[in-house]
């Protein structure tokens, strides 16, 4: 850059976001820069003192048409897009007398915030995105938070060095770039297009983990850019730094028990499966059910609670295994003293209650699929009761809670349930009817009277012949099969109660 060209470096300001832009202007005419702002923000620098040009002085023309061109000129964008190691380039700034600007300030107009038409920035991207592309010779600022750092290197080197500007360059194109994926979101949800044609994610990187899946890969946590989940407000009281499955498995600990009705209920996970689930009248007894219906398997799961955790429940878990995890909506007097003392490596969470989100993604070899996400579609008013046994009060509620708890489990999924307890639950396997035996296995006869729940439908009579041994009173399945009637019939020969939900719940 010639001694002559820096004599006359220029700025270009417009900013939604008036954060610490006095400091960064008045430095900036502290070093002998030349300001250039519009709009608001030529009024918000008026209102500091700051010295400036507007942008009409520059272009010779009014803004127009509400506001929506102010920028959109080549006085402007030929200064920004200007590659200064081309003749050419620079016989156009002096044959069409632009001067250079070697700075653009810009963040937008806060779309998400207000979504519409009117909250569409057009000159803010324009002058991003030609400032990031043009890097080279061109700084582009867009965050606040970069504002210091850059006046301390114009301070000291008296221009930016390429790095940063490349840098800064790659922030613009990824603001520009979340701020499209916002609007064409708001438009298929405008449309009411479910599953859109195209689908633009922007994700910004929300915490860095202490490994991933394994301690050889390295994993962190992303969000949807200026959407902000229920993961960000957790706040973590003890223990060790997060890895890539406590988080997997916390999240799936925490929406299970969320999903459980409104009375205090406790679940622990252990590999992304509940092997303990509790509902009783008070949070502390909740957690005991859950405790004791696995106890080998509950020893290093995640551990959550759906209200807070009171000094009687950290009782409970302090006499009950280790956790890895423990989650909840608060933690009273002495409790994280308490379970800290139990294991010191155990992360105590904070949190509130788990958002629903939106699309569901799953990465597949070349891309995704997609989905909804999960939710029950049929509650028990309507489902069905098919055998000539009819539940009592509590054995549908057993019913209900085994069916929750089912589609939180790994598909072929089988759940046994007795009076608020999970008593025994099957997971992950090929043979629905091995799920039931590994759950009747581990219910070790503590499902007399209670009830079953599959995800899926019983294909043959053999899985009422093994919920009959496992000695429940109730069976609820989604129903459909071929072979439904044999399998009614099978459930009229034991005593059961079946009852069918017309709906599959299965979770891969």
């Amino acid at each position: 850059m010639s001694k002559e060209h820096r004599a006359r470096r220029r700025a270009l300001l417009s900013c939604e976001d008036k954060t610490g832009l006095e400091a960064l202007a008045k430095g900036l005419v502290a070093l002998g820069w030349e300001i250039v702002s519009s709009g608001r923000t030529s009024a918000y620098l008026a209102e500091h003192g700051v010295e400036h040009s507007t942008v009409e002085s520059v272009t010779g023309s009014p803004e127009m048409l509400g506001g929506r061109v102010k920028t959109l000129h080549p006085r402007i964008h030929g200064g920004i897009l200007a590659d200064r190691s081309k003749a050419d380039h620079a016989a156009d700034l002096e044959a069409n007398d632009i001067t250079a600007i070697d700075l653009v300030v810009c963040n937008l107009y806060k779309f998400a915030d207000n979504p519409g038409i009117e909250t569409i920035d057009i000159g803010g991207p324009t002058m991003v995105r030609a400032a990031a592309k043009n890097h080279a010779h061109v700084g582009v600022l867009t965050d606040p938070a970069d504002y210091g750092a850059v006046l301390d290197e114009l301070r000291r080197d008296g221009d930016l060095a390429e790095e940063t500007r490349s840098g800064l360059a790659r922030k613009a194109f990824a603001l520009t770039a979340a701020y499209d994926a916002a609007i064409v979101t708001w438009l298929d949800g405008e449309s009411g297009d479910t599953l859109p044609p195209t689908i633009h994610l922007a994700l910004d990187r929300a915490q860095e983990l202490r490994y991933g899946e394994n301690p050889h890969q390295e994993g962190a946590r992303y969000r949807f850019s200026g959407r902000p989940s229920w993961w960000d407000g957790v706040t973590q009281h003890g223990g060790m730094a997060l890895s890539y499955l406590n988080l997997w498995d916390a999240d799936a600990a925490w929406r299970l028990v969320h999903d459980l009705g409104d009375r205090p209920a406790a679940v622990i996970i252990k590999h992304a499966n509940p092997c303990g689930v509790g509902v009783a009248d008070d949070l502390a007894t909740a957690y005991r059910l859950a405790f004791e219906c696995d106890e080998k398997s509950a020893f290093g799961g995640i551990v959550a609670v759906n209200g807070p955790l009171s000094a009687e429940v950290a009782a409970e878990m302090v006499g009950a295994a280790q956790a890895d995890i423990v989650i909840a909506s608060a933690f009273g007097e002495g409790t994280l003293e308490a379970l800290a003392k139990k294991r010191k490596n155990t992360r105590l969470l904070q949190a509130s209650a788990p958002d629903r989100g939106g699309l569901h993604f799953r990465q597949l070899g070349g891309g995704f699929l997609v989905q909804q996400p999960h939710r029950f579609e049929r509650l028990r008013d309507q489902w069905k009761v098919v055998s000539k046994a009819t539940p009592t009060e509590q054995q549908w509620a057993d019913a209900e809670l085994a069916w929750r708890v089912c589609a939180h489990v790994n598909s072929n999924a089988v759940v046994l349930v007795k009076d608020g307890q999970a008593v025994g639950i099957g997971a992950g396997q090929q043979s629905r009817v091995d799920s039931g035996e590994i759950a009747t296995r581990k219910a070790a006869g503590r499902a007399q009277g209670g009830a079953s729940a599959t995800d899926g439908f019983y294909p043959f009579r053999d899985g009422m012949d093994a919920a009959a041994e496992a000695g429940v009173a109730v069976v609820v399945q989604p129903g459909g099969s071929l072979r439904d009637d044999e399998v009614i019939a099978a459930a009229d020969e034991h005593g059961l109660a079946l009852v069918m939900t017309g709906e599959r719940q299965f979770l891969h």
